[in-house]
């Protein structure tokens, strides 16, 4: 039997890069995949392609959140797994300094990175227990873990993600709910998104788009960036039963970026 076999899981902003890796992988692993995206063009497209079910949904609406429980429990019985995995970059790294990021770029990135994750726990926490129990999985980034002056609300949204995964792991462990919460935190990882950034980069600059390439790759210590697939395994893992005593934990897939001095002045950020 596939580790994720009678379980409902439920992915935000899975219709396109990681979250769209997440869901082919949870599905891999038996899983009834319900995937979330304020793109209805693609997941529908997605769905379509994948017999996943489709809703279109904004992760800063509490009243969606609260109709789409309600429509996940009417169409598959429950819910076992929650990947809050949508969120938002930053502008570009000249406007999201200290010093010239505005109020409305702030409150934008957190309304999506932080409080859509809080929304989804919220709301999400009640119909998992009434299902049986399950696992939580809140997508952070290496940004949380260290100073991001290139790109600071989005660093600060990613790193309250983090905090608020430890609190919510606290209080379902201690209320007995048989809930697990866990973040994870990828480094650099390849998607159209990132090709589009080091696209923008390399016109801004003058220069080749594999001369940016090379240059990012290299702030990596392991010398590569990672692969879609490597954070899908990692949310499959945290979402099946053999991580069934893990809690509160934050899972770093970085390639060593967290550990090296290269990630300050690099303007990086995993990229969705």
């Amino acid at each position: 039997m596939k580790a994720l076999t009678n379980k409902v899981a439920l992915v935000t902003g899975g219709a396109a890069g990681i979250g769209k890796a997440i869901c082919a992988r949870l599905a891999a692993d038996g899983a009834r995949v319900v995937v979330a995206d304020i793109e209805q063009e693609a997941g529908c497209a997605l769905a379509a392609s994948q017999r996943y079910e489709f809703l279109r949904h904004d992760v800063t609406d509490e009243k969606q959140w609260i109709a789409l429980m309600k429509s996940i429990q009417a169409t598959c019985g429950g819910l076992h797994v929650l990947v809050n995995n949508a969120g938002i970059l930053s502008p570009p790294s000249e406007n999201a300094n200290p010093e010239t990021a505005t109020l409305s770029d702030w409150r934008r990135i957190f309304s999506v990175n932080a409080e859509g994750v809080f929304l989804g726990c919220k709301t999400a926490i009640p119909l998992i227990h009434a299902s049986g129990g399950g696992s939580i999985i809140n997508m952070s980034s290496v940004a949380a873990l260290l100073a991001t002056p290139f790109a600071m609300a989005y660093g600060a949204s990613k790193a309250s993600v983090r905090q608020l995964t430890k609190s919510v792991a606290q209080h379902c462990a201690q209320t007995k709910l048989s809930i697990r919460c866990n973040s994870v935190h990828p480094g650099i990882v390849r998607t159209a998104a990132l090709d589009k950034a080091f696209a923008e980069a390399a016109s801004q600059r003058g220069v080749a788009f594999d001369s940016i390439i090379e240059e990012r790759q290299s702030a990596v210590p392991a010398g590569t960036f990672a692969g879609v697939e490597e954070i899908a395994a990692a949310v499959a893992f945290l979402a099946s039963d053999e991580s069934c005593h893990m809690t509160g934990a934050h899972l770093v897939i970085d390639g060593g970026l967290v550990d090296c001095d290269t990630y300050h002045n690099t303007g990086l950020t995993d990229r969705r």
